[in-house]
């Protein structure tokens, strides 16, 4: 069911490189905004992820307190806010607003090296891969929707099993780049933030609510499992319990407790997602995409889409990504 979510919202690597930091350092981006329009003009949002390598730093949202990170521990930034990684918390950044953007818009080209030296040479070395890849943000991204401001993964948890292998395969690829490299190292990012998000269904599961804690919860699980496996069935809620092995009303509760909205609700937005994926393919109809999503005319999936959406289908697919 995940995959089916990440490729419903179309995520796409952008980024990956690596930062070869020694004291006093401090690296930093903007609001994701300030910058996603020259790296990913065509992605509706940016993610962001860095996974330290070695050594230790402090990191965290500009407007939040600094935690301490150390070697194996990932930091992911979902919803775009400013942040920083520095060494020791307090040093001054080298580097303004403007040529933060203009370092992302070159580094998206692929016109400078994959690693990138950062402070003033001092005793402390510290390296972490900084992972960017762009996503769907509307009418609806369940996974982006579960996951907060900030999360702090620790090494014992993030850096071990696949995510250690797809790490020494980046750091492989960035150190000694290869013909076809920027595909793979954006593969890589793909990958990468796959891996994160799974940690965070084991981490976050069992004390935060969202699409996520969904996922941990059995019964919750099973019905979601059977929505996205048939979206255009015509649900209903007595019909979904029972195949879900519970009452109405227990389903209906841990629903909302754990999804935060009722699953005949969570089902109508599901399905604009996949209208959204299905109106960009060349030559869609509408007429079409409302028959595959189970809807008995065109109108009332308009009505439909432009309730969930903010437009009519035809509009948006004519609309720029915001």
């Amino acid at each position: 069911m995940l995959s089916d979510v990440l490729r419903s919202v179309r995520l796409t690597g952008s980024m990956l490189f690596l930062v070869d930091a020694t004291t006093p350092w401090r690296s930093w981006a903007p609001q994701t905004e300030a910058f996603r329009r020259v790296v990913l003009p065509g992605s509706q949002h940016m993610v962001s992820y860095h996974v330290v390598t070695r050594g230790r730093c402090w990191a965290g949202l500009r407007d939040a307190p600094p935690e301490s990170f150390e070697t194996g521990d990932v930091l992911v930034i979902p919803h775009g806010d400013a942040y920083f990684l520095a060494n020791p918390p307090d040093a001054r950044a080298s580097y303004g607003p403007e040529e933060a953007v203009a370092f992302f818009r070159q580094m998206a080209a692929g016109e400078l090296p994959s690693v990138v030296p950062e402070g003033g040479g001092g005793a402390q070395q510290t390296q972490f891969i900084c992972g960017f890849l762009g996503c769907d943000r509307r009418p609806f991204n369940p996974v982006l929707a579960s996951l907060p401001r900030m999360i702090h993964l620790r090494g014992a948890t993030a850096l071990d099993g696949a995510m250690r292998h797809l790490v020494d395969f980046a750091l492989c690829e960035l150190r000694e780049p290869a013909p076809g490299g920027k595909d793979v190292q954006l593969r890589l990012a793909e990958l990468m933030f796959i891996e994160v998000v799974r940690r965070c269904l084991t981490t976050m599961a069992a004390t935060q609510a969202g699409w996520l804690a969904g996922l941990g919860e059995p019964m919750v699980a099973r019905a979601l499992t059977l929505l996205h496996g048939a979206p255009a069935r015509h649900w209903t809620l007595a019909e979904l319990a029972t195949q879900a092995g519970a009452s109405r009303s227990v389903l209906a509760e841990r629903f909302v407790q754990f999804v935060g909205q009722p699953p005949m609700q969570y089902l109508i937005q599901w399905r604009m997602q996949l209208a959204t994926r299905m109106l960009a393919e060349p030559g869609a109809k509408v007429s079409g995409v409302a028959a595959a999503l189970g809807y008995q005319s065109e109108s009332a999936f308009s009505r439909a889409f432009k309730k969930c959406a903010g437009a009519a289908p035809g509009g948006w697919r004519r609309q720029p990504s915001e």
